[in-house]
């Protein structure tokens, strides 16, 4: 089901970096159903990251990013805070869901993943396939190259904690990467441990000004803008 076209809201990078937003960014798997335990998991901690104000970006889709629009619409209670939509294109992904307030559209999986990094504060990275683990390994790298600042990468699910373990034991281990590389990655298994590492980070983020968090989060050129082909 798609989202009726009055409720969509347009947005601009530029509008986007002159507001205070805490934003919570979620990846995972658009071929979760509603019945599935991880569906469930994310659909709370939406709830919960709504109820504390905080505005929700997933790709728009089915699956996983449906369960965190519609939890984050469901916990809100009157807050004044968004679930935005970043969707694109792709064989199997033809409709976006019907949990969004905001939605922008690419038709490049390259200049979206960028888009995703100017609108986010905290990355959750819950089950998916090989979309799933490119948005981790890309937020992973430009924090590791300091393209963006060190924000928190949460891996959540028993999926992640093979690779994690292979992370640690061969490019670590062979000295392909530093120790402090991992620094911002966590691992949780429930919605209030994901919840509390995002809290942290929020408080931070509350803590300084407007001018500072951009300056914190954008480490390269924000002037340029990101090519974009709206729908």
């Amino acid at each position: 089901m798609s989202t009726p076209a009055e409720l969509i809201q347009p947005i601009t990078i530029e509008e986007e970096l002159k507001t205070n937003h805490f934003r919570v960014v979620v990846f995972g798997s658009a071929r979760i159903k509603k019945e599935d335990e991880r569906y469930k998991l994310t659909y709370e901690l939406a709830k919960q990251i709504a109820k504390h104000d905080i505005d929700i970006v997933t790709g728009g889709g089915p699956g996983i990013m449906e369960a965190a629009n519609a939890g984050h619409h469901a916990g809100r209670n009157g807050n004044y805070c968004h679930s935005i939509g970043i969707t694109v294109r792709l064989p199997h992904e033809e409709n976006y869901n019907s949990h969004l307030d905001v939605r922008k559209h690419f038709t490049r999986f390259s200049s979206r993943l960028d888009q995703f990094m100017v609108l986010s504060d905290v990355v959750v990275v819950m089950p998916g396939g090989v979309g799933t683990c490119l948005e981790f390994f890309y937020t992973w790298q430009l924090t590791q190259v300091k393209h963006i600042s060190r924000i928190p990468i949460i891996l959540m699910g028993e999926m992640w904690e093979g690779m994690y373990d292979w992370i640690q034991n061969e490019p670590l281990k062979k000295g392909f990467i530093s120790s402090s590389d991992l620094d911002n990655i966590s691992t949780a298994k429930t919605a209030k441990e994901a919840l509390a590492i995002i809290l942290k980070e929020k408080i931070l983020h509350d803590s300084i000004s407007d001018s500072r968090i951009i300056t914190r989060k954008y480490l390269f050129d924000i002037t340029s803008p990101i090519p974009t082909d709206t729908l």
